[in-house]
């Protein structure tokens, strides 16, 4: 069986309101347990977050 690396890049918009805001830390966290959930990958994870002025 052989392995393959895919590589993903994600824009996340998330509200700016206090009472609303998520971590982007914790956002990345829940969409690499939905990969590994859904699709069984053996391995998911967050490299970078960077935050971008709009």
């Amino acid at each position: 069986m052989s392995r393959t690396h895919v590589y993903i890049k994600v824009e996340l918009d998330l509200p700016d309101s206090q009472k609303d805001k998520e971590r982007p830390e914790r956002v990345a966290a829940e969409i690499c347990r939905v990969i590994r959930r859904v699709y069984g990958v053996r391995y998911a994870e967050v490299s970078s977050i960077m935050e971008k002025e709009t």
